[in-house]
């Protein structure tokens, strides 16, 4: 079996043009890591923290201790009594949505896969677009296509299609869509507005010979992720034939069965 990998592996530049001095983003990252440090102090038996406490914990003088409580309390990771805040919930509802349509995917793909004969993926939306997390390779065919694990995708892959059309923040979208000309901005949201309608998108990558659909994966709020499937376009492209029709219907089915499986 031929393997094909397509898809640009997530990377970037060490210390990009135009970034603050080394002092100052030293001094930056410093802060974080502190009040990193700070929140790890929560445990099983830790559930408000204290100046006095940070302090000698951390080995920090109290006013220090005190302004760095008062710095995460206005960010929204402690509450008014510095017990774990909105931000710190909010978090920790989203890892575990994820979590939960992470654990039940697996053997979801893996059949996508067989019944298609197509390499079947699943992303998430990070900060710069949707980034590949599981991938199930089809075990059958003489060409395989398959990407790797961490790849970004573009905003006019079907992946990306599908998270930012179920957004419910709009500054998500307009930041993914800044990079576009305003006429194929405007073209992409006219899109988005089709994926609402009809939960499926289409890439539109330009890549002669290749295509991915994909479809939503809902958790209890939410859109959680995306799922695709990924194959040449004598296998997989929009279209009445019955063989095309059966795959994108069973993308459908498997969207729906981890909807209901990562909401219950």
């Amino acid at each position: 079996m031929a393997r094909e990998l397509i898809g640009d592996p997530l990377g970037a530049p060490a210390h990009p043009v135009g970034t603050p001095s080394l002092e100052i983003e030293k001094g930056a990252i410093q802060s974080i890591e502190r009040a990193g440090l700070v929140l790890s102090l929560f445990d099983r038996d830790v559930h408000v923290l204290s100046a006095a406490f940070v302090a000698e914990r951390l080995g920090m003088n109290r006013t220090t201790a005190h302004r760095y409580l008062q710095s995460l309390q206005t960010s929204g990771f402690l509450d008014a009594d510095n017990r774990p805040g909105p931000l710190l919930e909010q978090l920790g509802a989203y890892i575990s949505s994820r979590q939960d349509v992470l654990s039940v995917a697996p053997p979801v793909m893996r059949r996508l896969s067989d019944d298609t004969g197509l390499t079947a993926v699943m992303s998430f939306l990070g900060r710069s677009g949707a980034i590949v997390t599981l991938v199930e390779e089809a075990a059958a065919g003489a060409v395989m296509l398959t990407v790797r694990i961490g790849t970004l995708l573009e905003a006019k892959s079907a992946q990306s299609r599908v998270l930012l059309a179920f957004q419910s923040d709009p500054a998500t979208v307009g930041r993914l869509h800044a990079a576009l000309e305003p006429d194929a901005a405007r073209h992409e949201r006219e899109v988005l507005a089709r994926v609402r309608r009809d939960r499926i998108a289409w890439a539109d990558l330009g890549r002669i010979g290749l295509a991915s659909v994909a479809a939503p994966v809902f958790g209890p709020h939410n859109v959680q992720a995306a799922i695709a499937l990924i194959g040449t376009t004598a296998l997989l492209r929009p279209g009445d034939e019955p063989e095309i029709r059966d795959r994108v219907a069973a993308l459908r089915a498997s969207a729906e069965l981890l909807s209901d499986l990562a909401s219950s």
